[in-house]
């Protein structure tokens, strides 16, 4: 899966311990999806998981890792990601916007990108296989880009893996049923129902859009108006989540918290963020009773060959 600042990765083998903790739980909604890894992990280990996220890319992962059945397009998956691989590159908005005006991906993997995403785009196809190949294609961008990770910096000299040829794989689809939705947070707590709701919001001032607003641009394929160094899209400028917002996150968590349709609730909570663990405490609080588990867990630190 794609590299994901606050990913869980590390932390999977403590979050299905703490959902099997729960006595009869059958269904799981995951409120902020992210990447889906932890809503994959859930459906792979027997969960019905609904996975919601209200970032485009996000949407495109959680339909290719929870919503996608593997028995239903491996086949033809499989066949155009061969046909993908042989496709030569050539230049288009991708190129320019994202290796000459900025430094995200060297050239000729990006005149890849381009040439591949807009055979997707020609083949109007059925849209869970349309997301498996959109994230075969971002999966393998991201294994040849020259960033720390996020994407509002790059390096300032090309990573080592940057001039790796663009490859793509068939991701790990699991097989049977799921559910993806694209629901603003509040509107997926009073929409979503199951048994136990998985919550992992944002704590602080970095948006999730503004720091993978490349994705963003790649499953749209919109190719907005973009601004600054890192060629961002407008709508990161124009969109603002009350998560990020100091004065506005306790507000919405609230609505959050008090709005999910689950009889149990499990939260991933980043302490250095704008929500002290008191104040989160008093408002899970209100929902019911709380336990806390405490895991150390690295925070990322920016570095002088970053750039802009």
């Amino acid at each position: 899966m794609i590299k994901y600042i606050g990913s869980k990765r590390v932390l999977i083998p403590q979050i299905l311990q703490a959902v099997a903790s729960f006595p009869k739980v059958k269904n799981v909604v995951d409120l902020f999806s992210g990447t889906s890894r932890v809503a994959h992990a859930l459906k792979k280990a027997g969960y019905f998981v609904q996975a919601n996220d209200h970032n485009q890319y996000a949407h495109v992962l959680a339909r290719c890792y929870v919503q996608a059945d593997r028995n239903a397009i491996q086949k033809e998956a499989a066949l155009l990601i061969e046909e993908f691989n042989r496709i030569p590159g050539k230049a288009g908005y991708f190129t320019e916007t994202f290796c000459n005006q900025s430094r995200f991906f060297h050239p000729t993997n990006g005149e890849r990108v381009d040439a591949i995403r807009e055979r997707i785009a020609e083949l109007g196809l059925e849209p869970n296989l349309e997301a498996v190949l959109l994230v075969s294609l971002m999966e393998a961008a991201d294994r040849v880009d020259s960033t720390t990770g996020v994407q509002m910096a790059y390096l300032k000299q090309w990573a080592k893996r940057a001039h790796n040829p663009l490859q793509l794989r068939l991701p790990d689809v699991l097989p049977g049923d799921g559910l993806a939705t694209r629901l603003e947070a509040a509107d997926a707590a009073k929409t979503l129902k199951a048994d136990l709701v998985y919550l992992d919001p944002p704590y602080n001032q970095h948006s999730y859009r503004g720091n993978y607003h490349v994705w963003e641009s790649l499953v749209r394929w919109d190719k907005p108006e973009v601004y600054g160094k890192a060629c961002k899209r407008i709508d990161c400028r124009e969109y603002k989540s009350p998560f990020n917002s100091k004065r506005l996150i306790h507000d919405a968590l609230s609505k959050v918290i008090s709005n999910i349709q689950a009889k149990h609730l499990l939260v991933s909570f980043n302490n250095e963020g704008y929500v002290s663990r008191e104040e989160m405490e008093e408002l899970l609080g209100k929902w019911g009773n709380v336990a806390v588990l405490g895991i150390d867990f690295k925070t990322l630190r920016w570095r002088s060959d970053w750039y802009p």
